[in-house]
């Protein structure tokens, strides 16, 4: 019964789920703990108590394999601390086998700059490196594809980092999502020379989009093409989206662009230009929309002014209250001026907080006025 117990946990979990189905990978399980296993992560300083909790069922493996875990990353550079996080957030990773480890750390090192550099990324990704052996051919072929693409390697990293899951499948679908990409970028008006760029740009600021299926990006590029966004308009939301617009449906858009409409009282020529210098109305919930524009008017912020500055929703209730106050506490009153200076970034609302204090406290210069000069 046990066993079943654990098969079930460890199918539950995706980045183990194929170590279970592997019998050449897969541990004994034991109805006790593991001590050898139990005593080497003593020894690491991990928290063995948050294991028990959440993985309990990786202490009951054996055979298990620790230290060589802890001393493969020693090799390449991570401190103490830095070994224990990663084995605590990742307990998994002592059931990987040392020839394993040391064929991913080669294959990552093929794309990143550094072992330093890849000790980071493990850090913040464990699960992403280590891998069940039936994935290395996967990951391989794919860096082998981007790489054929002239990417970055940083996004090659990047990717197979935030995004394991589109490493581990076939090349062939991501062939196949990549196409459909860069056959809209083209249909849609894209200058081929910079397609490199734009590709990397999209891929960064969202890997998952390979995870898509390519007829969702065709069915939301129709559905927005007749609503009256032109070539040159689309072009400019597949760029300006991230990558969202494989995250949407028609039947969602739908619903929002009629609310939006409805909520801020504008044609539907109004409403697209407000989608284009905002496209996060677009795959905002109007729940979010309503809750954000009601919060503003109730502060005496004018629905015409977040027509001429929408991306302004894109700041949370919270945020937007906040600078506001901290405007008006030194004489600016967001409700009569313009709402870019709410806009942005911490720090591109800090750049404009002192923008606006520089010019309330310089004197004015009158070029009439006598100059002192010396007595």
């Amino acid at each position: 019964m046990l066993r079943l117990v654990a098969a079930s946990l460890c199918l539950r979990c995706p980045s183990v789920a194929a170590v279970a189905l592997n019998p050449r990978r897969c541990a004994t399980l034991s109805s006790a703990e593991n001590q050898q296993t139990v005593e080497d992560l003593y020894d690491l300083s991990v928290d063995i108590q948050k294991i028990r909790k959440l993985n309990g069922w990786v202490l009951h493996q054996s055979p298990a394999y620790a230290k060589e875990v802890a001393e493969l990353l020693k090799d390449m550079g991570a401190s103490g601390p830095i070994i224990a996080r990663i084995i605590t957030v990742h307990p998994e990773a002592v059931l990987c086998q040392l020839g394993h480890m040391q064929a991913q750390r080669e294959l990552w090192m093929s794309v990143c700059p550094g072992q330093k550099e890849l000790v980071g990324i493990i850090e913040k990704f464990p699960a992403s490196f280590f891998t069940p052996t039936s994935h290395h051919g996967n990951q391989r072929d794919n860096i082998a594809y981007f790489q054929s693409l002239n990417l970055n390697k940083r996004i090659v990293t990047k990717l197979m980092a935030s995004a394991p899951q589109s490493f581990s499948r076939s090349v062939e679908q991501n062939k196949v999502m990549v196409h459909t990409l860069q056959q809209a970028y083209k249909d849609l008006g894209g200058d081929e020379a910079n397609m490199k760029i734009w590709l990397q740009k999209l891929l960064s600021q969202n890997p998952f989009v390979l995870l898509k299926p390519p007829e969702v990006l065709r069915q939301n590029l129709l559905f927005l093409r007749d609503k009256g966004f032109s070539t040159a308009e689309l072009l400019h939301l597949l760029s300006k989206l991230r990558g969202f617009v494989t995250e949407l449906n028609p039947d969602s858009m739908r619903s929002t662009l009629s609310f939006s409409q409805e909520t801020i009282g504008c044609s539907e020529a109004e409403l697209r230009d407000i989608i284009l210098k905002c496209p996060a109305v677009l795959y905002y919930p109007r729940s979010t929309l309503a809750e954000r524009i009601d919060s503003m008017l109730k502060a005496g912020i004018s629905m015409s002014q977040i027509i001429a500055t929408p991306t302004v929703l894109e700041l949370t209730t919270q945020i937007v209250t906040y600078r506001m106050q901290r405007l008006k506490s030194h004489g600016y009153d967001a409700r009569a001026g313009s709402l870019e200076v709410l806009n942005g970034t911490k720090k591109d609302f800090e750049m404009n907080y002192g923008k606006l204090q520089l010019r309330r406290e310089r004197p004015i210069f009158n070029p009439v006025a006598p100059l002192k000069g010396d007595d």
